[in-house]
C-alpha cells in the first residue's frame, strides 16, 4: 500500500527511533515499502499516540536503554523479515 492510500486515521513515520518508541505501546499496522530507499511505518492514529510522539520530539521521555534496544531489534527484524518473498 502506498502512502497516498493512507488517510488521517493513520500516523506515518520513517524515523526508526520514533517507530521504536511508539511500538512499545502501539502496534505497527503496516510497513510501506513503495519507496525502495525508505520504509514508512504506519500506526493507527489516536490522541495517545500523538501525545507520545510529541513527548518523544520534546525530549520528555525516559526509556530504559535495554528496553529500547530490544524493541529496536524487534522492529528491525520485522522490517527485514517482511522483505523476503516467502
Amino acid at each position: 500500500m502506498s502512502q497516498s492510500q493512507y488517510n488521517s486515521t493513520h500516523y506515518l513515520t520513517s524515523d526508526l527511533a520514533l517507530v521504536t518508541t511508539l511500538s512499545l505501546k502501539f502496534p505497527i499496522e503496516d510497513i510501506d515499502r513503495s519507496n525502495p530507499r525508505k520504509a514508512v511505518f504506519v500506526f493507527r492514529r489516536c490522541p495517545e499516540l500523538e501525545d507520545l510522539a510529541d513527548q518523544f520530539f520534546s525530549n520528555q521521555l525516559q526509556i530504559s536503554p535495554q528496553v529500547f534496544f530490544n524493541q529496536l531489534r524487534d522492529v528491525k527484524n520485522r522490517l527485514y523479515a517482511e522483505k523476503r518473498p516467502w
